[in-house]
């Protein structure tokens, strides 16, 4: 498969601090990335370096064959890079189809498959972003980022803070996603569990480095790379 995306030596933070630094990373087409790691340790900022929010201070990011370093992130969008930030940043004064309509890119991905996708956002159409739940926005996040018709989605903790039954459903739209649509995808999370299982590879990062690298599937198994990397208060 051909690489779709290339990161060299991403030395990146906000303003003076370095927060990543002498990254590493590249992404083959049709692959999903679990993006792993504790509070604190570059996750957040390597997506917000892909898309092109935070100051770069070395490194490049080739995307789709194209370099993109310098490029402000609306034309990184227009180049297949869906976000769906932590933050979710729907557009609250606007109704649900506005939120999804008013970044749309064509492609495959339109209202009607984002409403088949998510039936609730369907239901809910013509309430305003500050009318819905946690979860309906974060399915509506979601749904915005796939209307840019994206080559690679860039998720940021998507089930945090969501009911149990919120985030079953949610990860089987995510696996729908990474499985039978065979869209491109990083996912930050940090409980392992919820994502190794329908990802393809998996990285850990500790203080802004890439500590372990390898199949999602075999580091579902690795007890000691989880307890050594992951586990609230273990050293590593």
């Amino acid at each position: 498969m051909a690489e779709l995306l290339i990161v060299e030596g991403l030395s990146a933070g906000y303003g003076e601090a370095r927060v990543i630094a002498g990254l590493d990373l590249r992404l083959e087409e049709g692959r999903s990335l679990a993006l792993l790691g504790r509070n604190g340790t570059g996750k957040t900022t390597l997506l917000n370096s892909l898309i092109g929010v935070t100051t770069r201070h070395a490194g490049r990011i080739r995307f789709a064959g194209t370099d993109v370093t310098g490029l402000a992130p609306h034309r990184r969008a227009r180049l297949g890079l869906g976000w769906a930030p932590q933050e979710r940043n729907i557009f609250r004064s606007l109704s649900v189809e506005e939120n999804l309509t008013a970044v749309a890119l064509p492609g495959p991905w339109n209202l009607e498959r984002v409403y088949a996708l998510f039936p609730r956002l369907k239901e809910r159409a013509r309430n305003g972003g500050r009318q819905l739940s946690g979860g309906e926005q974060q399915m509506l996040a979601i749904g915005r980022a796939l209307m840019l018709n994206p080559r690679l989605l860039l998720l940021d903790e998507p089930t945090e803070g969501l009911a149990p039954i919120l985030v079953d459903e949610l990860l089987g739209v995510l696996r729908r996603l990474a499985r039978e649509e065979g869209l491109s995808m990083i996912v930050v999370e940090q409980k392992a569990h919820k994502i190794l299982p329908f990802t393809d590879d998996a990285v850990i990062l500790d203080r802004g480095a890439i500590v372990h690298t390898g199949p999602s599937a075999a580091l579902l198994t690795d007890a000691a790379a989880l307890e050594a990397h992951l586990t609230a208060g273990s050293k590593g």
